[in-house]
């Protein structure tokens, strides 16, 4: 099963206002956030346990990880029938 990291920043960076930062690997986080931005280098967010849906507070940033879910393509997917 596909992994996501949410990085959340608690200030925007470079006049953006986007806080909420999706991606596929840690190591994909700091292909687009600085380790001044995150609050925490690329080596310590390997070592300090997000694998297990865990979630890393520092000073700048609230790091998660999670497994993504997804459809297969060989499932249809049942309609969600309101019932009132």
């Amino acid at each position: 099963m596909a992994k996501v990291v949410h990085v959340h920043l608690f200030h925007s960076i470079d006049n953006s206002k986007r806080k909420d930062w999706y991606f596929s690997s840690i190591s994909a986080v700091y292909t687009t956030l600085k380790a001044e931005q995150v609050g925490a280098t690329k080596n310590y967010l390997l070592h300090a346990g997000l694998s297990g849906n865990g979630t890393i507070f520092t000073k700048k940033a609230i790091i998660k990880q999670s497994k993504l879910i997804s459809c297969t393509k060989s499932k249809k997917q049942v309609p969600i029938l309101n019932e009132e």
